[in-house]
């Protein structure tokens, strides 16, 4: 890489007010396929199980990816791996519609978890790397913000099924593009050569740094992915099983996110004062008492779309709150091997969570999808209690 690439920066709030937009308009597009496709898989007779596995494809498709994007970043820059991961996407969403079957659409869905990772991954490292240390916390809570926005939004696009099943896809491909065009404004960056520093140790060797110094960090990634991908992937075909209705899912959906949308800003200020740590054991307790709650609270629409809306406030800000507690712990120079690592843990999550929903849908049922939702919540509760943040560990890369 020249290093002359380095000076063709980008006016900062400029690059960030693209790169949100561009974040906020992908988010839609994953917040509408994964209710849209249960859906019409369990309409089409897919047993729950089935359903959920070809909900793991596009997070296996992220995991695929995440192992090769640090590389193509570092030679090419950001707007290139970008570029590719769109026309992934977009290509994807036209082709969905063209042939219903289970295995087409597993291997489409798995095409976008590609695309997905290497632009979710682009605009993190970007806007971590770019960002001064005193508004980092600020700048990825606003990420996380237009994310939500465009996944809260996503849902409400299975409304429109009953008007042709090819419209939602023709709209989200259509956004997507549009998300091309503002990043084709942008002049192409490379992290800087500062950063560059972290390949001359093998990858083994960062990758067992980052879970010395931050292993806990990376469980709000995991986290997250399993609770997402079990609430959009599992909760359609666990509600109309329920005998709840196409109409109040898409209003639930939307209420968990709208809920994290909330306490998106305040919780990335808060975690500021209180500290990240303290922070993240508040949430994922209170997260989890109240998706086990629900479980007694399901024949009462107004207290599920109540508990919907809290349990969203608590954690929907984990993947983001994660990026900064990781961002505290490890040194610049690791901060691109640690946004892998997080990709990693949240495809592994999100793989996990509608295998292991979708299994619980058809044994056990009633009040199932709360239960594995709240278990894997106190279970990271719990794992915090054990963590210390080794801070002499930490202070000696930042040096080197």
């Amino acid at each position: 890489m020249n290093t002359d690439h380095i000076q063709q920066a980008n006016n900062p709030t400029y690059r960030l007010t693209v790169l949100i937009i561009m974040v906020l308009i992908a988010g839609f597009s994953q917040g509408m396929l994964l209710p849209l496709l249960a859906i019409m898989l369990e309409q089409l007779g897919v047993s729950s199980s089935l359903n959920g596995l070809n909900a793991t494809a596009l997070y296996i498709g992220v995991l695929i990816a995440s192992p090769f994007i640090e590389k193509p970043i570092r030679k090419y820059g950001y707007k290139p791996v970008i570029t590719i991961g769109l026309i992934l996407i977009i290509g994807s969403l036209l082709l969905f519609p063209l042939w219903q079957a289970f295995w087409f659409w597993f291997v489409l869905r798995m095409i976008v978890g590609i695309g997905d990772n290497m632009i979710h991954y682009s605009t993190q490292v970007w806007i971590t790397t770019t960002s001064p240390e005193n508004k980092r916390g600020r700048n990825i809570s606003i990420y996380g913000l237009a994310f939500g926005l465009g996944f809260g939004a996503g849902p409400a696009m299975t409304r429109l099924l009953s008007i042709n099943e090819y419209l939602p896809f023709v709209i989200a491909a259509l956004t997507s593009l549009a998300s091309w065009l503002f990043v084709l404004a942008l002049k192409n960056e490379w992290p800087e050569s500062e950063i560059e520093t972290a390949t001359n140790t093998g990858s083994w060797h960062r990758y067992k740094t980052v879970v010395k110094l931050a292993w806990f960090a990376l469980l709000p990634g995991f986290c997250y992915g399993f609770l997402e991908a079990s609430i959009h992937g599992n909760y359609p075909v666990y509600a109309l099983r329920s005998g709840l209705t196409i109409e109040l899912v898409s209003i639930l959906l939307p209420a968990f996110v709208i809920g994290g949308l909330i306490t998106q800003f305040p919780l990335g200020l808060l975690s500021d004062r209180i500290g990240r740590k303290r922070l993240l054991s508040i949430v994922t307790l209170l997260g989890g008492t109240t998706f086990i709650s629900m479980i007694w609270l399901e024949q009462n629409t107004s207290l599920l779309l109540i508990a919907f809306v809290l349990a969203g406030a608590f954690v929907g800000s984990l993947y983001s709150l994660g990026v900064m507690y990781l961002a505290d712990l490890l040194p610049k120079n690791l901060l691109p091997t640690g946004n892998v690592m997080t990709a990693i843990s949240f495809g592994l999550g999100s793989i996990t969570g509608p295998l292991i929903g979708g299994i619980m849908i058809d044994f056990i049922e009633t009040g199932s999808i709360y239960f594995s939702i709240g278990s894997i919540l106190i279970i990271v509760f719990s794992l915090s209690l054990f963590f210390k943040e080794k801070e002499q560990e930490q202070s000696v890369p930042k040096t080197a």
